[in-house]
């Protein structure tokens, strides 16, 4: 979700889960809240797999002040209340988390079957599994890179087949080159995570 306030209106954006890098368009004069929900977690009634790859949804506006969701006007929140507002949206069913998701995340036993995990990676995530190992991997050797390690010894690291292998990789997840992305000039794409996961 991103709260923007730009040219003296302010309106609230919900994004989904993006599969490749894309960029941002974020002029000087605007002002923008961002909340990242962590995997697995998602609102039941705009799914992931429709909002994958910036097709965003802007929430109507019911004021200067508000904005409608599920039938109710909700005030746009604030850097110092948007805790709040979460615990609200996750109070009225707003907000979920699957469970059985966070479960293989966090290396538990399966208790589903392939094909019914499966549903709930992209019911939940919007994404397969498979495609969050290849965005992990590649967070994972941007953070090398940034770290100094060598072109060569990322790809090795990082389980790519070849340099050229991280370059596509890279180039399709994180939005930059190797060598971009050491030489450090322009920001990273949203995809790009500092921590590791």
């Amino acid at each position: 979700m991103v709260v923007t306030r730009l040219a003296g209106r302010t309106f609230l954006t919900v994004r989904g889960p993006e599969t490749r890098a894309t960029a941002a368009d974020c002029p000087a004069d605007g002002q923008w809240i961002g909340l990242y929900f962590k995997l697995g977690t998602f609102m039941p009634r705009l799914p992931n797999c429709i909002l994958r790859d910036r097709n965003d949804v802007t929430l109507p506006e019911a004021s200067s002040r508000s904005f409608w969701l599920n039938g109710s006007a909700w005030e746009y929140p604030s850097f110092d209340n948007i805790e709040t507002f979460v615990t609200r949206l996750v109070k009225k069913g707003l907000i979920d988390t699957d469970p059985h998701v966070q479960a293989v995340l966090h290396g538990q036993p399966r208790r589903l079957s392939q094909r019914t995990e499966q549903r709930h990676f992209l019911r939940a995530t919007g994404m397969t599994q498979a495609t969050i190992r290849q965005i992990e991997r590649a967070r994972h050797a941007a953070n090398l890179l940034r770290n100094g390690s060598p072109i060569a010894a990322v790809a090795q690291d990082a389980g790519y087949f070849d340099q050229a292998h991280l370059t596509r990789s890279l180039k399709h997840f994180v939005g930059q080159t190797p060598s971009q992305i050491i030489r450090g000039e322009e920001q990273l794409s949203l995809l790009y995570n500092t921590e590791e996961m």
